[in-house]
């Protein structure tokens, strides 16, 4: 069927970008303003993806025209809880950057993640003008909010999440289902927490029983190297982890039994689902900053699967195969 190919903007350390690397999408660029997050995707890729380290208000897309899929993850500060929801009167909000892409790159499909923010009442106006504009550059669209922890994910972490397409290739697509319960905390991040010999880690994963809170990565001016506010902050407490900052390395050897300990880089990284191997450039803060605003790559992947299989249907039935509702004209992918 050949090589799928996306282009993606607001790349950020590259959540999305490796969930969807996963699904099977090849990247022809990837494109980010952080200087950190470009060191990371460099760190991790940088015989495979083509980094451009830019503002996409700069950015032309018209040398990618026909990509397969168009993806980001537009700055979520214009609809967080975090932030003062401005919306559309918010400098940062880059969904009409992302449109001006979209008319430029005329990709088959588009895939834009943001916080459930956007999902409110209150945003009903903006996301229907959104669709509206899509409609008009011909493409079918919905909103759907998919939770982490329900694709293997031990965090909560809601994400509103748009895909559109061509009409042709619309037909073929179904949102990803639920992969079922998410391991806990305890489950996750257990062998992490006895590396440095903490006789405490065995017990202290059987209490941490459960999912996390949505991790808060911050900014470059608000937030620090700690898990989110005060509610989140609790609700790590209950979980056996102390949620006001990072812990440079495991609990050592010699802690107190009941040590109630934070979390490394590392830890936050599974947290997100990212692959134990994938490394973050910068110091803590920085690092952090990174892994906190991430797109978690197991729901990346769960879409951008589901969005492979729709193009590949697509380009089947073009060749001849039968149309929807036939078991031939349904794609499959391993990712």
């Amino acid at each position: 069927m050949g090589e799928l190919i996306c282009l993606e903007i607001c790349a950020g350390a590259g959540g999305q970008s490796l969930g969807l690397e996963q699904a099977g999408f090849s990247h022809a660029a990837s494109v980010e303003i952080d200087r950190d997050a470009c060191e990371t995707l460099r760190l991790n890729r940088h015989d495979a993806w083509k980094v451009i380290e830019a503002d996409v208000h700069d950015f032309d897309g018209r040398p990618y025209r026909g990509i397969d899929l168009l993806a980001g993850g537009v700055p979520c500060p214009p609809f967080s809880v975090a932030g003062r929801r401005l919306g559309a009167d918010d400098e940062r909000d880059l969904f009409p950057q992302a449109l001006r892409l979209v008319r430029e790159c005329e990709p088959m499909a588009v895939m834009l993640e943001n916080v459930p923010g956007l999902s409110l009442a209150r945003f009903a106006g903006y996301r229907e003008q959104v669709l509206r504009q899509l409609d008009d550059l011909g493409y079918e669209a919905d909103w759907q909010v998919l939770n982490a922890c329900e694709f293997g994910v031990p965090q909560l972490r809601p994400r509103f999440i748009l895909v559109a397409m061509r009409p042709e290739v619309y037909q073929y697509f179904e949102w990803p289902s639920a992969a079922g319960a998410p391991p806990t905390v305890g489950e996750a991040l257990g062998d992490l927490m006895a590396a440095g010999g903490w006789k405490g880690a065995e017990a202290w994963a059987r209490r941490a029983n459960g999912v996390g809170p949505t991790l808060v990565g911050g900014s470059r001016k608000h937030g620090g190297p700690d898990l989110g506010p005060t509610r989140a902050r609790e609700a790590w407490r209950k979980l056996g982890v102390d949620g006001r900052g990072l812990a440079d390395a495991p609990p050592a050897a010699d802690a107190p039994f009941a040590h109630l300990p934070r979390l490394t880089l590392p830890m936050a990284a599974a947290i997100q689902g990212f692959s134990p191997v994938w490394r973050f450039y910068g110091r803590k803060t920085t690092a952090y900053r990174q892994i906190g605003n991430a797109f978690p790559p197991p729901v990346a992947k769960a879409t951008g699967t589901r969005i492979r299989a729709a193009i590949q249907a697509a380009r089947k039935a073009r060749a001849g195969w039968p149309g929807p509702g036939s078991d031939l004209a349904v794609g499959t992918c391993s990712g």
